[in-house]
């Protein structure tokens, strides 16, 4: 006779991390109801409505709960599967939005449903994610093998970032890579691989650069494509010296300064910005940071990156805390993630580096990022449970077993 063998049971959430992802969404919608506010109420575009981004924030950001807490009860080695459709649908979608696609500042990376914005590059990011997890996971030693190990997942690598660079989109395309990256070098890859794939995209960036500005000095051009390579490199311009064209390429970034310059010590108080009032550019999406830097100041901005840094090594534990592979460079990936855009973003607005045009994670305005952030912390919510198995001393001593068996 047959007895159904008893299923071990699931740890509970890191609360902590849970706590801290909505704590941050929190404030996000705070945020986009002061930056954006001031700018709808008197625009006719936004009905006149204060709570116009900020109402459809909230949805996205009351869906992305329920998909988190969904996310978080399906045992995360369910993703290894789950996520192979998800992946190819992503690219599927990277490649239709590049020929049906919304253009916004130069890059067409929008699918118009209505009054909903769809961005295909948020979902492929978390797709890839998940998707080389389990490759390398599978892989295991032959990762550092040139061709059955590394090749095969570098050239998935480049064509969702190929894809993605169609659109184009740096900022995504570099997150994309460096996030990629992340996860290869803590599968194991060899170093003197990783350190061959960095030089030869750089080189390679650099001659499409130098190639594509050359032909185009040459050939004129039609009028998009100069259009999108002149804002390409009035964001390089205004980097190097954003005081030269303060009213034209370099205006967006003087903005940025001018109000993080202004929330001085203390800041101004919450809701009592100035450089939101049609100053700074997308208050409300690329530039949140700088609204918090002048609405909070110094003191509060550090006490809001200190969270930011704390959510971000939570997670970081919580992968590493985990007995599986496959957990630990999954959830290694999707911290990373979050903290290279939050970086991208907080340095562009500092002119720290060149502006790229990526949000906040959490904080700034913008359904498709929030939703798939939500979902990446339900993932790592789901892996966190695995850490905290009240039969994780057996279950890891079973795993080392195993693995050692397989290597004799």
């Amino acid at each position: 006779m047959k007895t159904n063998k008893p299923q071990p049971k699931r740890g509970t959430p890191d609360f902590q991390l849970l706590i801290l992802t909505l704590l941050l969404v929190g404030f996000g919608l705070l945020m986009v109801f002061s930056s954006s506010s001031s700018l709808t109420v008197f625009s006719q575009k936004w009905g006149h409505d204060p709570l116009y981004f900020t109402k459809r924030q909230l949805i996205f950001a009351i869906v992305g709960t329920f998909v988190m807490l969904v996310a978080m009860n399906i045992n995360y080695k369910k993703y290894k599967k789950l996520f192979i459709p998800v992946f190819f649908l992503s690219l599927i979608m990277l490649i239709l939005v590049v020929v049906v696609g919304k253009a916004t500042n130069g890059a067409s990376s929008w699918f118009n449903l209505g009054k909903l914005g769809i961005q295909p590059t948020e979902l492929a990011k978390i797709a890839t994610i998940v998707y080389l997890a389990a490759l390398i996971t599978k892989k295991g030693e032959r990762i550092r093998q040139w061709k059955g190990g590394f090749f095969p997942v570098l050239i998935i690598v480049g064509i969702v970032a190929g894809l993605i660079m169609l659109q184009p989109d740096l900022g995504s395309t570099f997150i994309l890579v460096a996030t990629s990256g992340l996860i290869i070098y803590a599968g194991g890859a060899s170093m003197k691989h990783i350190t061959a794939c960095i030089s030869l995209v750089a080189l390679g960036l650099a001659l499409t650069i130098g190639v594509g500005s050359l032909f185009d000095s040459i050939s004129g051009g039609d009028v998009q494509q100069e259009a999108s390579s002149n804002y390409k490199m009035g964001r390089i311009e205004a980097y190097l010296n954003p005081f030269k064209d303060q009213s034209g390429t370099g205006y967006n970034l003087v903005q940025s300064l001018i109000a993080i310059g202004q929330g001085g010590v203390t800041g101004a108080g919450y809701g009592e910005g100035v450089q939101k009032l049609h100053y700074l550019p997308n208050p409300y999406n690329d530039f949140i940071f700088s609204v918090i830097g002048e609405e909070f100041g110094f003191i509060g901005t550090s006490i809001f990156l200190l969270i930011y840094l704390y959510f971000i090594w939570r997670g970081v534990i919580v992968a590493l805390r985990c007995p599986d592979p496959f957990g630990t460079l999954t959830g290694i990936g999707i911290m990373g993630l979050i903290a290279i855009q939050a970086f991208i973003n907080i340095g562009g607005v500092t002119n720290t580096i060149p502006i790229t045009g990526v949000t906040l994670p959490f904080i700034s305005y913008g359904g498709s990022s929030l939703l798939v952030m939500m979902l990446a912390m339900g993932i790592m919510l789901s892996i966190s449970r695995e850490s905290n198995r009240p039969d994780k001393e057996e279950h890891v001593k079973s795993v080392i077993k195993k693995d050692y068996r397989a290597t004799r």
